[in-house]
This record gives structure tokens, C-alpha cells and sequence, in this order.
């Protein structure tokens, strides 16, 4: 995941990177802002999958 700091020229969040020792700020736009979401939304699905498909399988070794 990217690293994301407040801008020391307009206070706006952005999306940090060091390069040759030199740091840049790039202003996080709205459509890579609900890109991020969508994929934690997709990583939380997957889990919250996992974490049901485990709990059918600890009630049927418990049964």
C-alpha cells in the first residue's frame, strides 16, 4: 500500500515517494481513493469468508 502524507504546501492528502533522495507529493484524486476501498473491500470479503468456512469446520469436528 502506498504511503500517504499531508502536502506541506496545500495541507491536501497525498500519496508520498522518495526518489533519488528527493521526496514527491502526488495529490490523492478521488478515483484512486475508491480504487483503495474497493480492494480492502474485496481483501475483507475474502476473509470474512475464510473466517465462516473455518467456523463450519470447528462445528463439525466439534459435533
Amino acid at each position: 500500500m502506498s504511503d500517504i502524507a499531508n502536502c506541506p504546501t496545500c495541507a491536501a492528502k497525498a500519496v508520498i515517494k522518495t526518489i533519488n533522495g528527493e521526496t514527491i507529493y502526488k495529490a490523492v484524486q478521488d478515483e484512486d481513493a475508491l480504487k483503495k476501498v474497493g480492494q480492502l473491500k474485496k481483501a475483507m470479503q475474502k476473509f470474512k469468508e475464510k473466517a465462516e468456512a473455518l467456523e463450519k469446520e470447528l462445528a463439525q469436528l466439534k459435533s
